[in-house]
This record gives structure tokens, sequence and C-alpha cells, in this order.
């Protein structure tokens, strides 16, 4: 974690003006869609509720123990770009620090 980048654990819909309250600009979701099951929200119900609390969000569906280079550089990509400080989230937290962990090692961050 650092002033521009934090990590949690699934995040839902009701909690995205909250987000925006404690400063966040930008979401990432790095959770795929029903890998919770079908009491997890969609990427589209948290993606409606982000912008109506005036954050920029952004699907990135990972699957757990499934990390490839590609999702390291796309991810890297998303935090490169998006207005900061960012919460990015999956079902534990874990999967986005993975990737995060791994874009500063490959060095594919500008931060």
């Amino acid at each position: 974690m650092t002033d521009s980048v934090q990590f949690a654990g699934q995040l839902y819909p009701e909690q995205m003006a909250e987000a925006a309250e404690k400063g966040f600009k930008s979401i990432i979701n790095n959770r795929p869609d029903l890998e919770g099951g079908p009491v997890q929200p969609t990427s589209a119900e948290i993606q409606v509720a982000a912008e109506a609390a005036g954050l920029v969000y952004v699907a990135q569906p990972v699957i757990s123990g499934q990390i490839t280079e590609q999702d390291v550089r796309t991810f890297a990509e998303h935090l490169n770009q998006l207005p900061k400080p960012v919460l990015v989230f999956c079902r534990s937290g874990a999967r986005s620090n993975n990737l995060y962990q791994l874009a500063k090692q490959m060095d594919f961050l500008d931060d």
C-alpha cells in the first residue's frame, strides 16, 4: 500500500460513496463476475454506483492463481493513467496486491 494505491476485499455498490468521501478518485475491480456466486454484485452494478459517486471505475477481472504477464501490464497501465488515489479490490485484496507487487518488480509502474 502507498498513499496513491490501497487494496481491499470485495466492495459493494453501497460502499462507493464512502470510498469517494475518503478521498479515492478511482476504483479497479480485479474480481470476475459471479466468482463468489450470485451474492457477489456484478461489475456493472458497482460501476453505476462508483460513477454516481464521482469515481473513475475500471473492471479488470483476473482469475485467482492465474495471473499472467499481460494481466500485470494491463494493471500497471490502469494505475499509471487513473486519477489517484486508487482503491483496488478483489475477493480478499491479495490478488490485487499481487498484481501491484508484480508490476513494481517488473518496473511497469511510473511512480
